[in-house]
C-alpha cells in the first residue's frame, strides 16, 4: 500500500509540474509533429514514416478505384 501512495504522489507531483509549466509558457501541448491533439495530418517538414506509408496507401487506392 505504500507503494502505491507514494506512486500516487508522485504522479500527482509530476502532473501538478507540467500543469504550472504549461500555464506560464503560454503554449499549447503539442504532438510530435508540431500539430496540436485535434489535428489528424501530420505538418512535420519532412514526412515521417508513418505519414509516407499512408499517403502511399492512398496513392494506391485511388489509382486501383478509377
Amino acid at each position: 500500500m505504500l507503494y502505491f501512495i507514494v506512486t500516487f504522489v508522485v504522479m500527482l507531483a509530476v502532473i501538478a509540474i507540467m500543469a504550472v509549466g504549461v500555464i506560464f509558457g503560454r503554449r499549447a501541448i503539442k504532438g510530435s509533429c508540431g500539430g496540436g491533439m485535434d489535428k489528424a495530418a501530420c505538418v512535420c517538414t519532412a514526412k515521417c514514416d508513418k505519414s509516407k506509408k499512408r499517403d502511399a496507401e492512398a496513392a494506391e487506392a485511388q489509382l486501383s478505384r478509377g
